[in-house]
């Protein structure tokens, strides 16, 4: 199972928007899912920081934040690859050495492209079961797509559900 945003909504998010969408990400693991500490994977192209690409400076720094205290109940590490973010032999691979690689709960996208296409491909190409929700709102909201079969709908109704609670 793993939880991804942002897929819908948040177009480019600067820093302090990737804060708040690890914080309601967070949320959603503990409450729904039942993990205390979710462990979160900050995505990029790369595993590395390049000062030439934004995604990754931002992992570094929402790492930082986490390991700060600024940011609670996870562990936050970046930036990742999606393949050494859910494959540890991956990871390994790679010589990633870190408590998030490859077993991460949390997926945080550089962007609502990658988010989208994330997901659409995963739906699409993998057959995924989803629900999709907007969490952070005054109350959550499903939020659907068009294309979106009556079970990820349902799926999606449960979620906001549970999280209203």
């Amino acid at each position: 199972l793993l939880i991804v945003t942002d897929a819908g909504m948040t177009i480019a998010p600067d820093l302090e928007q990737k804060v708040h969408l690890i914080e309601n990400a967070v949320l959603v693991a503990r409450k729904a899912v039942g993990v205390e500490k979710p462990k979160v994977a900050i995505l990029g192209a790369i595993e590395v920081v390049n000062p030439k690409m934004e995604a990754t400076m931002h992992a570094a720094l929402l790492a930082k934040m986490n390991e700060r205290g600024q940011i609670k109940n996870c562990v936050v590490d970046g930036p990742f690859a999606l393949d050494n973010a859910v494959s540890k032999e991956a990871a390994e691979h790679k010589g990633i050495v870190s408590p998030v690689a490859g077993d991460a709960d949390i997926l945080i996208m550089p962007d609502i492209e990658a988010g989208n296409i994330f997901y659409k491909a995963m739906v699409f190409l993998a057959g995924a079961k989803v629900a999709s929700a907007i969490i952070g709102a005054k109350c959550p909201v499903a939020l659907t797509s068009r294309a979106d079969s009556d079970e990820t709908k349902l799926l999606s109704l449960a979620l906001t559900c549970l999280m209203s609670e």
